[in-house]
């Protein structure tokens, strides 16, 4: 049965295979590139002298940060392409595992060679979860070592897309996609059928989990500090913050997605401060005094966070295999 699963699968095996390989000719440039300008400009080391503080000065690595951003920022786009593997996985890998067979007719043969349904399915789910679970170890691997300049200059490891190819999720969503993607065969019983259907299931439970789930794992924390503050929050910590503004003396919120640094200067101004603050009471933004606040969740959460969403797409892809076995009974 593991011969006959091979045999019917080994081109798949073999396109995974190569589109791996193209991938890697493709991001492995651009990473050492990266990382190679990341240290040599000064950044990396600035960056590791910060650490995780909560406050650093208010310039702190900014100019060398924001050189390597206008450098490579804009390559960031490529982790779209990690983003899509598990989906395709799904398409290509479990959408035609039981999809195909029924299409074609070919499971009558097998299962009257004295071989059970429920063997079936669960050798070819194994062979086939194997090549994916291999599959996203690599890939998640790569990723991580190919985004980590960015992720460090400020993007940060929660950020969408980033969280999404990192750690150990993309391993809970490749065996969700496969088994979503084989409960979706068992349903339409045609391949390109099977492939829609299990691409939409895909988009729409990721998204779910993604923008409202996620954000509710853990409960956020909040953070406060004047605006004349010599300090400023440290936006190179890998925080995730859900939203940020500056709050007047009532604790409403008067300006939103902003932070304002009116820290004081001396040695160019030594007045500045004092006109910064009066400015907001001039602009009507209520009674002091001004605070920068934000809400959100601490960079040392990350692997927790992986955690549970991992652990929900691995229980997730468990009921959609035990459904589509129940579902295979009933094929004729």
């Amino acid at each position: 049965m593991i011969w006959l699963t091979w045999r019917q699968h080994r081109k798949q095996a073999l396109w995974t295979a190569v589109a791996l390989a193209v991938l890697a000719a493709v991001l492995v440039p651009t990473g050492l590139s990266m990382r190679a300008a990341f240290e040599d400009s000064g950044l990396g080391a600035c960056l590791r002298g910060l650490g995780d503080a909560e406050f650093v000065s208010g310039d702190s690595c900014e100019v060398l940060s924001q050189r390597f951003a206008n450098q490579y920022d804009s390559t960031a786009f490529l982790a779209v392409l990690f983003v899509l593997l598990p989906v395709l996985a799904g398409l290509f890998l479990g959408a035609p595992l039981v999809a195909r067979e029924v299409e074609n007719g070919t499971h009558r043969l097998v299962w009257t060679q004295g071989i059970s349904r429920r063997r079936w399915i669960l050798t070819k789910f194994g062979l086939v979860g194997a090549v994916a679970l291999v599959l996203s170890v690599g890939y998640a691997l790569g990723a991580s070592w190919w985004l980590g300049p960015l992720a460090a200059n400020g993007l940060g490891r929660f950020r969408y897309l980033i969280f999404d190819v990192q750690g150990v999720a993309p391993i809970g969503y490749t065996l969700f996609a496969v088994a979503l993607g084989i409960l979706a065969g068992t349903l339409s019983r045609r391949v390109l059928p099977a492939m829609g259907l299990s691409l939409a299931a895909f988009i729409a439970v990721r998204a779910l989990v993604e923008l409202l789930a996620r954000p509710a794992f853990l409960p956020a924390k909040t953070l406060s500090y004047a605006i004349d503050s010599p300090v400023m929050a440290n936006r190179f910590s890998g925080s995730w913050i859900y939203q940020e503004g500056v709050r007047n003396g009532t604790g409403n919120l008067v300006l939103s997605d902003a932070r304002v640094g009116c820290g004081p200067d001396a040695a160019s101004d030594p007045g500045g401060t004092a006109r910064c603050v009066a400015h907001f009471a001039q602009e009507g933004f209520g009674p002091g005094p001004y605070t920068n606040w934000q809400e959100y969740q601490p960079a040392d959460r990350f692997w927790t966070f992986q955690a549970i969403e991992t652990g929900l797409f691995l229980a997730l892809s468990a009921l959609l295999i035990t459904i589509a076995i129940r579902r295979i009974r009933r094929i004729s």
